[in-house]
């Protein structure tokens, strides 16, 4: 679901490396994800906390109350280290997308590709600083867009219905936009934002299929 390694198999030549990556990447996720609930876990045995505890920094305290100084700094680069290069992949994503399919721009476009890149590292940095919460409820909210405006193209793709560019835009428009009022609303408190999304989104392709249907009937009937 990560934009930013899905390229990567996307351009992967020949497709039977897919099974080697398919290999080396579970591996490394399962004993990544193993390894985050441990340390959340020692999280809450050796750090105390408090009202005005950020669990976002469990991991540097903790490094801190049992590694040496030499760990400590280890730590803190693979930290700084992951956000950067997922942060400027991300980024890479976007534009490329955003140049390629959107605009189609050329190779000989560089300087134009060059700007887009500022302006959107710049919306990047503002969303960062002035967005209210920390970056873990801002990475709820960005992964809940994307699963509202592409998990139920994704389903209707490997179900093999038919779906329209037109139909695609609306859906996924429409998706990560009830994701965004929901938790304007705060109704992400009662039921998370990603269903509601996700449920509109279906919505959208069987309300218009439905129109579709009722349309095609009343012709033929006409007929």
């Amino acid at each position: 679901g990560q934009p930013h390694i899905m390229s990567r198999f996307m351009v992967l030549k020949p497709n039977s490396n897919m099974l080697k990556v398919r290999l080396y990447y579970y591996s490394w996720y399962i004993g990544f994800f193993c390894l985050t609930i441990v340390v959340g876990l020692c999280a809450r045995i050796l750090i105390p906390f408090k009202e005005a505890f950020d669990s976002e920094l469990a991991l540097p305290l903790l490094s801190l109350e049992i590694l040496p100084p030499v760990l400590i700094g280890l730590i803190l680069a693979g930290v700084f280290s992951a956000s950067m290069s997922t942060a400027d992949s991300q980024i890479l994503s976007c534009i490329a997308s955003i140049s390629r399919d959107i605009f189609s721009l050329k190779r000989s476009q560089l300087r134009l590709t060059k700007m887009m890149t500022l302006c959107l590292t710049a919306v990047v940095l503002l969303i960062a600083i002035f967005a209210p919460g920390n970056v873990f409820n801002l990475v709820l909210v960005s992964w809940s867009g994307l699963a509202s405006a592409f998990a139920p193209l994704l389903i209707l793709y490997v179900c093999k219905k038919p779906v329209s560019e037109k139909m695609t835009i609306a859906m996924a428009l429409t998706g990560f936009s009830v994701v965004i009022f929901w938790r304007i609303l705060g109704l992400d408190y009662y039921i998370v934002d990603v269903f509601p999304g996700m449920l509109m989104g279906f919505t959208v392709y069987y309300f218009k299929a439905i129109i579709y249907s009722i349309w095609d009937n009343l012709i033929f009937f006409i007929d």
